[in-house]
């Protein structure tokens, strides 16, 4: 019998507005995403933990203003002139912390879109005084900067970034599965996401269904 093969193919998020489930813990930052004309000095940084919902809601920003979107990693090698004719969001800026060219060239990103009257978006992982920016202009325009914040998920925030990441992934678990995962995982973004991925691989692996069983796995 010919052996079965089995694809891990490329999962795609869904990063529109109706996708972005609303909760006590980053409805602010969505309402200044949404009120982004009246950003103090036309910029904004959006900061918290992993899985957090910052690049989601970068997406949701920039399809409303039409901005481009880069990660702080690829400005090394970019089109300066060409990034900044228009609004942009920057992602990951504290992977940067260690490319001084990364961060010169971020500098001049950030000094020429402003100048030239467009809006722009800064991620990154907790407050920007804690992104390890060693050039000293940079590190101060970002401090200078308005945050936003997105904190840790509750249970009904958590719930829903579960059921997310499944419907991601297109797959269907059993209706007790999301419950248990509640009721014994890490209380974080970043682990709801890793145990997702693990649960995917199991099911598709194993043939099995994304069970109750399958979780308490997963879980261990």
């Amino acid at each position: 019998m010919a052996k079965q093969l089995n694809f891990d193919l490329p999962v795609r998020a869904a990063l529109g507005r109706g996708d972005f489930f609303v909760s006590p813990a980053n409805k602010i930052a969505l309402g200044l995403i949404e009120s982004w004309s009246t950003w103090p000095g036309n910029k904004l940084v959006l900061s918290g933990p992993p899985g957090a919902g910052k690049t989601h809601l970068a997406h949701v920003w920039a399809g409303i203003v039409g901005a481009q979107i880069i990660s702080a990693a690829s400005l090394s090698g970019a089109d300066i002139p060409a990034l900044c004719t228009g609004p942009i969001a920057v992602e990951d800026i504290p992977e940067i912390s260690q490319d001084k060219r990364a961060q010169t060239a971020l500098f001049h990103v950030h000094n020429l879109t402003l100048a030239e009257g467009h809006s722009m978006l800064l991620t990154g992982i907790n407050d920007p005084k804690h992104w390890g920016l060693s050039l000293p202009d940079l590190h101060s325009r970002m401090q200078g900067t308005t945050v936003a914040t997105l904190s840790q998920p509750d249970d009904t925030l958590l719930m829903a970034v579960l059921a997310k990441q499944f419907n991601d992934r297109q797959l269907t678990p059993s209706a007790d599965t999301i419950r248990y995962l509640l009721t014994h995982m890490d209380r974080s973004f970043d682990a709801a996401t890793r145990i997702v991925a693990e649960l995917d691989h199991l099911s598709l692996t194993e043939k099995r269904p994304i069970t109750r069983t399958l979780a308490k796995r997963a879980l261990n």
